[in-house]
C-alpha cells in the first residue's frame, strides 16, 4: 500500500469488517452490561496489522507519563512517526467507520477528533500500569461529550497471562471486573460516561503492550446524570492509602479546572500538525 491510499484502504477494511459482523456486534454491545462494549478480532488483514506493528514508534520517540495515576509512554505528534501510524490512527475517523460504529452502538451524531485529544498511541513495558479511572468527560474545547473509546492493539505474540489487559469495573471498585486481553489486531470499542471505570492490568513479561487510541464525541452525554469531570483515578481494591491520594488528586484537579476553565484548552496532549 502507498501512503496516499493507506488511510482509505485501511478504513475500508475496518468498515467492511464492522458491517459484516454488525448484527452480532450490536447484540453483544446491548448485552454487555453497564459499561457497554464490543470486540473485533482480526480487524485488519494480517499483513497490514503486522506492518502497523513494525512501524510503531520505539519508546525513545515517545513521552513517558509517570505519576501515582499511571506509568506508560504516549505519543500524539503523528508527523514525527512512520506515516503508517498516522494513517491507521485516522482510518478510525473515516466517515464509513464512524457510521458503522454508530449503527452498532445506536449512538447518534458521533464525532471523531482530529486533534486526538488524549488519543494517539501508547506503549506499556513490563512494570507499567494504568490505575482504574474515568476518562475526562469532554473534548479539548469542552464543547462536546466524550462517549466512545476505540482501542486497537498492535503487539504480536502478546498473551493475556503477561498482563496489560483492559479491565472494566461495571459495578465500581471491589465488585468484580471484566477482563479483555489486549490481543494483537483486536479492536475494543467501549462507552465512556460517569460510571465507566476502566484500567489496564500491570504489565508483566513479554513485548511492550502497544495501542492506537481514538475517542468519539457527541453533542450530548450518554447518561442524563453525566456531569463535567476531569480524568479521575482510583486505586485497585485493598489499597486504601493510594485510593485516598488519588481521590484527593482528582478533587484538586477538578477544583482547579473549575476556577480556570480555560486550562482545558492548553493541554499538550493534542496533535499540533508541524509541531
Amino acid at each position: 500500500m502507498t501512503v496516499s491510499s493507506t488511510r482509505q484502504t485501511l478504513a475500508g477494511h475496518i468498515a467492511s469488517r464492522l458491517e459484516a459482523d454488525g448484527d452480532q456486534l450490536a447484540a453483544g454491545w446491548a448485552a454487555s452490561g453497564t459499561i457497554r462494549h464490543f470486540c473485533v478480532d482480526g480487524l485488519l488483514p494480517d499483513d497490514d496489522a503486522r506492518a502497523v506493528a513494525a512501524a510503531f514508534p520505539g519508546e525513545d520517540r515517545l513521552e513517558l507519563h509517570k505519576s501515582i495515576r499511571e506509568l506508560k509512554y504516549i505519543g500524539v505528534q503523528m508527523d514525527r512517526f512512520d506515516p503508517l501510524i498516522e494513517e491507521v490512527t485516522y482510518a478510525f475517523q473515516d466517515p464509513r467507520v464512524v457510521a458503522a460504529v454508530g449503527r452498532i452502538t445506536g449512538i447518534p451524531e458521533l464525532l471523531p477528533d482530529a486533534q486526538l485529544y488524549a488519543g494517539g498511541v501508547s506503549s506499556m513495558e513490563p512494570g507499567h500500569y494504568l490505575h482504574p479511572h474515568l476518562d475526562n468527560s469532554h473534548d479539548a474545547e469542552r464543547d462536546r461529550w466524550r462517549v466512545l473509546n476505540l482501542l486497537y492493539y498492535v503487539t504480536p505474540d502478546r498473551h493475556a497471562d503477561q498482563g496489560g489487559n483492559l479491565e472494566l469495573w461495571p459495578q465500581g471498585m471491589g465488585r468484580g471486573r471484566v477482563t479483555i486481553p489486549s490481543d494483537f489486531n483486536r479492536l475494543v470499542v467501549m462507552e465512556t460516561h460517569g460510571g465507566s471505570l476502566h484500567s489496564v492490568s500491570p504489565v508483566g513479561a513479554g513485548p511492550a503492550r502497544r495501542c492506537v487510541s481514538n475517542y468519539y464525541f457527541s453533542p450530548r452525554p450518554l447518561r442524563d446524570d453525566d456531569r463535567f469531570h476531569v480524568t479521575s483515578f482510583r486505586a485497585r481494591p485493598g489499597d486504601r492509602g493510594l485510593d485516598a491520594l488519588l481521590r484527593a488528586d482528582a478533587a484538586l484537579r477538578m477544583g482547579l479546572r473549575r476556577l480556570r476553565a480555560e486550562g482545558v484548552r492548553r493541554t499538550s496532549h493534542i496533535y499540533k500538525r508541524g509541531g
